[in-house]
């Protein structure tokens, strides 16, 4: 939510719980890819963990948290939160063609290292430790320029620090590079992209 917030334009988490395709984006990354690969820790039930997250304390106005704050060190959270559920698709012996859109979200996020929202206005990305590693990897990428977006990104999607994994070794960079391709064909991409896969 709050790469794709930023993106957006919003400026409460909450706010985003009422967008259709985030809304979806969120359901389907935790129940749908996410949920069958966790290990319950006995402590709570994963599902209603889930449960309670995007029906309760995400939509929740009252807790004015913001796309911005939780955007900070994103680079820091892709590994345990994406790259974990990958690792266990692995172990468990699932297609990872399953995972739609968690490659999604890793295309959001470099997507959002380019600063510049869906209207093709900048924006100040949030504090993050590797922003002056990651984002000269989409300093050349312009809306509505073509450009061979795997040949660019090549040695950042091979950076298992930041997935979690290789992603060229698990047969998910080319996905990625897709998605990031279509986000930035130009103004309204990062949206259109969420309407055609969501």
């Amino acid at each position: 939510l709050a790469v794709f917030g930023c993106l957006l334009g919003y400026e409460k988490i909450s706010e985003e719980m009422k967008d259709v395709e985030l809304k979806k984006l969120v359901e389907r990354v935790g129940y749908v890819e996410g949920l069958p690969v966790v290990v319950n820790p006995g402590i709570l039930d994963p599902k209603e963990f889930i449960d309670t997250v995007l029906n309760v304390r995400i939509p929740n106005p009252f807790m004015p948290d913001t796309p911005q704050r939780i955007a900070t060190d994103t680079s820091q959270k892709l590994a345990i939160r994406f790259g974990e559920t990958i690792k266990n698709y692995i172990k468990d012996g699932k297609d990872l063609g399953e995972l739609k859109l968690i490659p999604m979200v890793f295309a959001g996020w470099m997507r959002y290292l380019m600063a510049i929202d869906d209207n093709g206005a900048a924006f100040e990305l949030s504090p993050d430790p590797l922003l002056e590693t990651v984002c000269p990897y989409v300093a050349g990428f312009e809306l509505g320029k073509e450009a061979d977006a795997e040949a660019t990104l090549k040695e950042l999607l091979a950076d298992a620090k930041i997935w979690g994994v290789n992603l060229y070794e698990v047969g998910m960079a080319e996905k990625v590079c897709g998605y990031f391709t279509e986000m930035i064909a130009g103004p309204g991409a990062v949206r259109a992209t969420l309407q055609k896969y969501v």
